[in-house]
């Protein structure tokens, strides 16, 4: 009996007009994303290899190490191109210094201001928006509607279980809408090979968890379509009331968890943060300026020292003013930037819990960890960065015998000396996490998003028992 219910729905479903439609703009829809993002990912693939050659190519006249303007760039991800995240909001570009503060910048949005304005086409924002809409398109109906058209009343004129049919309205619902989606995600996956997008085993097992966590969202709201078409008599209402829901779980709920948390906890701004910072280095220098004036007066160069042996032992000075103020500095920042990654984390956990309310957030934000371009990703490119200005420092110290980064050696500079070469500079890359760190960041996500499943399965199963069909 559930097998011929549920292939009663399969034929009532793909038989139909309005899911030849639907599904071929949802099919288009989502070929055109893994297409647009294989294309963005080549796009920004040669950028960065031509930002990189440039880098040093600036270097190649060079005749001092302390003159070199190193930058390094965050390599673009395969998955950010299909769940673009936040990596288009975060620099991607890093000044790198052999001492001071490291900052990300050069934002994708900063340098294509027009895609921060419509944002872009991927796998998050179609099953986000299209795609739910697509399930309460087909589940508005799914009761109600039989009732208005008297097929309900029809069907239980037979001997047919109260509990078998509603359980094959649900799995046939889902399978006739799912498995037609499934085939253009798998012609999606063989344009990425065909486009030759570099995707391992764990990039694929992520991407596949992606799309997993996407059907999931999916049927949320086709069963939570069939739920309320259980509550209401009317087809009409309950397309209504679901475009309220919908307004409310993808639109409003997320944005207001935001406002409720920005409220409620107290996040310091970086201009207060930049203030406090600049106010110790000013009055760092000042302190220095006086030493450096008092110098030759307290260390008068003697008989027997030569101009370069004077000029020597005025840098080793220098230095110790500059390793001594920068470990003045790097104490503040320091105590400033974990003060404020504390309250940013409190506010951002507060926030994220409060719009887990909505099975869009959850969506959104177990696609983004398995993608990794969740918040996380700013933290570990600056993290990153920082590992590599250590070695860049010793890298640099060594070919300057420990006179880097100041501007004294730079005026003691040898103008006579062979180019520098800037290919022995320590090669920058950006490692991502084990996969499985990956996956244990969205599991909690995808749960919720199964325990939504549930809940409105067992909301319209129960309800349905009560239903008059008549």
């Amino acid at each position: 009996m559930l097998r011929l219910l549920i292939e009663k729905e399969l034929r009532d479903i793909i038989g139909s007009t309005k899911f030849t439609t639907t599904f071929a703009v949802c099919a288009i829809l989502i070929l055109l994303a893994f297409y647009v993002g294989a294309r963005n990912y080549q796009v920004s693939m040669n950028e960065f290899e031509a930002a990189r050659s440039e880098n040093l190519r600036q270097m190649e006249e060079l005749t001092n190490w302390n003159e070199v303007d190193h930058r390094i760039f965050l390599e673009p991800q395969p998955l950010a191109a299909l769940v673009s995240g936040i990596s288009n909001d975060i620099g991607r570009t890093v000044d790198v210094e052999t001492r001071g503060e490291l900052s990300s910048e050069n934002s994708r949005f900063n340098e294509d201001p027009i895609f921060a304005v419509f944002r872009f086409l991927d796998l998050q924002f179609i099953f986000t928006v299209v795609l739910s809409l697509f399930a309460i398109l087909f589940g508005f109906d799914a009761i109600n509607g039989e009732k208005e058209r008297g097929t309900l009343r029809l069907s239980f004129a037979n001997s047919v279980p109260r509990d078998k049919y509603i359980l094959g309205k649900l799995v046939g619902s889902f399978l006739a809408l799912v498995i037609p989606l499934l085939l253009a995600v798998l012609v999606g996956f063989l344009l990425l090979v065909v486009m030759g997008i570099p995707m391992d085993g764990g990039l694929w097992a992520r991407l596949g968890l992606i799309v997993l966590s996407g059907l999931m969202y999916f049927g949320v709201f086709l069963t939570l379509s069939v739920f309320i078409s259980t509550l209401t008599e009317h087809s009409s209402t309950s397309f209504l009331l679901l475009l309220v829901a919908w307004i409310f779980a993808v639109l409003i709920i997320p944005r207001t968890a935001v406002l409720l948390s920005g409220r409620a906890v107290d996040v310091p701004s970086m201009d207060q943060i930049n203030y406090e910072k600049a106010t110790l280095e000013n009055e760092l220098w000042d302190q220095d300026r006086k030493q450096m004036s008092e110098f030759w007066r307290s260390n008068p160069p003697s008989e027997n020292e030569s101009r370069e042996e004077s000029m020597a032992r005025f840098r080793r000075f220098m230095s110790e003013l500059a390793d001594a103020r920068e470990e003045e500095q790097q104490k503040l920042a320091e105590q400033l930037n974990e003060n404020r990654r504390n309250r940013e984390f409190v506010q951002q956990k507060l926030a994220l819990n409060i719009a887990r309310v909505s099975p869009t957030a959850s969506f959104a934000l177990a696609s983004s960890d398995l993608a990794g371009t969740s918040l996380e990703l700013k933290q570990r490119f600056v993290e990153s960065a920082n590992l590599y200005q250590q070695t860049y420092a010793t890298f640099v110290n060594e070919k300057t015998g420990g006179m880097g980064g100041g501007w004294w050696s730079r005026m003691n500079s040898d103008e006579e000396a062979d180019p520098i070469d800037p290919y022995e500079l320590p090669v920058y890359e950006y490692v991502e996490p084990e996969t499985s760190e990956f996956i244990n960041g969205a599991l909690p996500d995808m749960a919720l998003l199964m325990v939504f499943n549930l809940l409105f399965f067992a909301g319209a199963f129960v309800r349905f028992l009560k239903y008059d069909v008549r």
